[in-house]
């Protein structure tokens, strides 16, 4: 490929895992060995907090009564479309029963599992629409008990609107936990008595870690790290827009990667040229995560054609991927790696990660190449069931028992031969390879 940087990023995905690893190692270690007493210890010396860790009922109506009726508005508006679109989810997961050959059934089951744990950051940023995404999702798909937890402040507790959102979505539990304490606390069903089967939701490098450690142990949404926005534009895109929409990802973190891959110089230089001066314009908060963000992990990526950059992009496979070019049912059929995908300048990562109905919880870290984002199915075990009449036998235990041998597998034959001198005990059989 004939690709330019306009800009090369500094650091990359993996910088710092090691540090992060041999943390949270530690953490969970104490955690599992010191149980409950063990997470106040590290909620009061890492949050600065030694308030409640499950959330009563009091406290989520005081919570309830600071939100104000617009917010609540806005909450259930971004509430009735997230879990529409995983209620759809869900209608799609069937089960079935399928006669495969005559007496040979074989069938599969969609069943949610027990416990989710839904992580929902607070620590920056108050993440309201991450309650929506995890905690109406797992419920959609019929999970019995959701755990929500998300990191305290000091003297404070949990974000009130993230207390309301969490109970309006339906969570059962809610735990004023941050960080790796709180991922801990669900996985081994501390202070709940529910241990969770599944850990979901966003977090920073040490949530991600913990996660990633303990999956096996219980299931996860996805290895996730920090954030991730890829923007394919051409000369037909404004670099406002373009500008606009990596700036609002930058944000996110100092580790946040912000990529625009594009056809056309004229564009890319542009946006470069734009770039500090929107993020100069940010609050405090905001503009120190984005100049540190785009300074350290930005790319502006010439291609020199559409196939190019289609392929530049799937090999990044972002977690966000926007589209802003003319033919964009092109790349729409071209495209196979990414989290999310919006098509069009009309749309933006924003209205995905806050509103419109798909989930935000989505795969980093290249992970696009192999998995989706949350959903409805990510909650279900698809397990299959198999029945047969004794006639079915005649092929299957002799196949069996051939194919069992053929393996050097003398036991699992027998099952077979068995199974054929009952039900069959005046036929011969062929039963060897």
């Amino acid at each position: 490929m004939t690709i330019e940087y306009l800009k090369k990023a500094k650091k990359s995905s993996t910088t710092g895992e090691d540090d992060t690893r041999e943390t949270v190692t530690r953490m969970l270690s104490d955690i599992e060995a010191g149980g409950e007493q063990k997470v106040i210890e590290y909620a009061t010396r890492l949050d600065n907090y030694d308030g409640n860790i499950v959330v009563n009922d009091a406290e989520i109506e005081a919570a309830s009564a600071k939100v104000s009726q617009q917010v609540k508005d806005d909450i259930q508006f971004a509430y009735d479309r997230v879990r529409g679109f995983a209620e759809k989810q869900r209608e799609a997961l069937i089960d079935f029963e399928v006669e495969l050959s005559p007496g040979l059934f074989a069938g599969q089951k969609q069943i949610p599992v027990t416990t989710a744990g839904c992580y929902v950051p607070g620590g920056r940023y108050a993440h309201v629409a991450s309650a929506i995404m995890s905690v109406a999702t797992a419920k959609a798909a019929g999970v019995d008990h959701v755990i929500a937890c998300s990191p305290p402040k000091p003297n404070e507790g949990v974000n009130p609107a993230i207390i309301y959102t969490a109970n309006l979505c339906g969570a059962d539990t809610i735990l004023a936990l941050g960080g790796v304490q709180g991922i801990a606390a669900m996985a081994f069903g501390l202070f709940t008595g529910h241990a969770a089967d599944i850990l979901v939701g966003p977090g920073n490098r040490f949530v991600a870690e913990a996660k990633r450690m303990l999956f096996g142990r219980v299931g996860i949404d996805l290895f996730a790290g920090p954030t991730e926005i890829a923007v394919i534009a051409d000369k037909s895109a404004d670099p406002l827009i373009v500008a606009s929409d990596l700036v609002g990802q930058a944000e996110h973190g100092l580790d946040s990667p912000c990529w625009l891959i594009t056809t056309d110089r004229n564009l890319g230089d542009k946006v470069l040229e734009l770039m500090p001066g929107f993020i100069e314009k940010l609050p405090d908060t905001a503009r120190i995560a984005a100049e540190a963000s785009w300074r350290d992990y930005g790319e502006v990526v010439l291609c020199s054609d559409r196939e190019e950059a289609a392929q530049v992009s799937d090999d990044y496979a972002a977690e966000h991927l926007e589209i802003q070019t003319e033919d964009l049912d092109w790349w729409v059929d071209r495209l196979r790696n990414y989290g999310s995908l919006f098509v069009g300048e009309e749309t933006t990562v924003t209205f995905g990660d806050k509103c419109s109905g798909t989930n935000h919880i989505l795969p980093t870290k290249g992970a696009g190449r192999y998995t989706g984002g949350l959903s409805a199915g990510k909650f279900i075990k698809t397990v299959t069931t198999q029945r047969m009449s004794r006639e079915a036998n005649i092929e299957v235990a002799a196949a069996a028992a051939r194919i069992s041998r053929l393996e050097g597998m003398e036991a699992h034959a027998r099952t077979g031969d068995d199974r054929l001198h009952k039900y069959f005990p005046d036929q011969t059989f062929k039963l060897q390879p």
